[in-house]
Order: structure tokens, then sequence, then C-alpha cells
């Protein structure tokens, strides 16, 4: 069945959610515009607009209660994994686990994985990740404590928001950049 999708407005922007018959397909954060969130949502999860589901509303009103800075680990929110590598659906199980306003490192979703060596592949699966903050990518950080990538529109910048939302303050980035190189 093909997806159903539906933007909503949130303290951070406009998003986006995907949603089948068997859980949420896709969680978009918020694009440039309107225009380029739709787009987003047709070419990325192959989905078609339509008014929320039930299941979709409830889902948009826990989000939304989240980026107001209400705690909520959106654990029970069913997903669709279904178009998920079995590598990254563990990954994301790893991530589901992060409670609101705490971090792990890449080395450290790798290590409950198995093996240190994870790291890289751990990063490529989150910036792959379909369900951005239901799959809480953003509390995931480089070995040092700095945020690492984001690939949402707004980058890093979206990531320490998202953060600090959840009470989770990092080092400012002139801070990181001393440490660069002292």
């Amino acid at each position: 069945m093909t997806p159903r999708y539906a933007l909503f407005r949130t303290p951070v922007g406009v998003c986006g959610i995907a949603w089948n018959d068997t859980g949420i397909a896709a969680l978009q954060l918020p694009e440039r515009d309107e225009a380029a969130m739709h787009a987003r949502m047709r070419e990325r999860f192959r989905a078609v607009q339509a008014p929320a589901s039930a299941e979709a509303r409830q889902a948009i009103a826990q989000i939304d209660a989240l980026l107001r800075g209400e705690p909520d680990e959106l654990a029970t929110l069913a997903l669709d994994m279904s178009a998920v590598p079995e590598f990254h659906q563990r990954v994301y199980a790893v991530a589901r686990r992060i409670p609101p306003g705490q971090t792990l490192t890449y080395g450290d979703v790798a290590r409950r994985l198995g093996s240190l060596g994870l790291a890289r592949a751990v990063g490529q699966a989150l910036g792959r990740n379909p369900f951005a903050i239901i799959v809480p990518c953003h509390r995931v950080l480089s070995a040092n404590g700095a945020p690492g990538g984001f690939s949402a529109h707004g980058g890093v910048s979206l990531k320490r928001r998202l953060l600090e939302l959840e009470g989770c303050v990092l080092a400012q980035p002139e801070l990181e950049q001393e440490r660069l190189w002292s």
C-alpha cells in the first residue's frame, strides 16, 4: 500500500509524517519551505498527501509536544521498517532507547551492537534515518562530545536546538574550535 503523508507545524518548522497500515513510514524534519517538504515526501518516501489518520494525529501530537520541550521518548509510536536494512534497524533500536536530554556517541552505539569498529557504519545508518526524532539520531554525538553531523535541513544548528529543547546543552562551536587547535 502506498504511504500517505501530511504536513504539520511545530516549534521548529513544518514537518512531514508518512504512514501506512503498519505504522509510521517516515518523519521528515523541516525543509527550506513547504514546497520542498511536499517534494521530499513524494520523492523520498513515495507517499501521497492525505488527511492525517487517527494514529498519525496522535503521533503528530506527541512529536509536537517533544518539540515544545515536553519529555517524550516517542517509544510507543509504531514504525514500519519493512524498507529499512537489518543493520539500520539494529542501530535505530539502540538509538530509540536513548532518553530525552541524554546522549551517546557513535562509538557507544557501535559497542552496544558488538563492535567499536561499527562506529562509521552507525553514523551512515543514522544519516539515512527516515524517522528523525522518533529514532532520535540527534542524541548521538561524536567521540569528543561534539555534535557531529546532522543530515536534516539546518544541519548541526537544528541538532543543537533539538538537544536544547530536551535540556541537553552542548559545548559552543567556538569552544570546540579552541579544543581542536590546543
